[in-house]
């Protein structure tokens, strides 16, 4: 996510709740989009899912990814690639919180959009 966050746990955390607004936000962006287009609320859910994980957890799951099948036969090299990463102790968590934190994001998005819809169409039916 490239954003100045504290180190260890705490910052594990923050990476979690920014990904989890970043779900809402993005739910909420795919809800009005479906809502124009009549699409069923599972499309907003499936490309919301897929958007906010690639948004939230992108970078990062690709540096641990990268970081699984680098050759790390030089101190040099892994030093460098090393650098490039903002707490590379935290990164396996950091990554599943963010997973967590965005499906979670689009998850009380659709709580909160769906509930919303449900109340309008009943009002709308009476």
């Amino acid at each position: 996510m490239n954003l100045p966050l504290h180190f260890g746990l705490l910052g594990t955390l923050e990476a979690g709740l920014i990904a989890l607004l970043l779900g809402l936000l993005v739910y909420a962006l795919w809800h009005r989009v479906c809502r124009w287009a009549g699409w069923s609320a599972g499309h907003a859910i499936g490309w919301a899912c897929v958007i906010a994980v690639i948004g939230a957890a992108g970078i990062d799951s690709w540096k641990l990814f990268y970081m699984g099948i680098m050759r790390l036969e030089s101190p040099l090299y892994a030093r460098l690639f090393l650098a490039g990463i903002h707490d590379p102790n935290e990164l396996g968590s950091r990554v599943v919180l963010e997973v967590a934190g965005a499906l979670a994001g689009v998850s009380l998005g659709w709580l909160l959009f769906s509930s919303r819809s449900g109340e309008k169409n009943a009002s709308d039916d009476a």
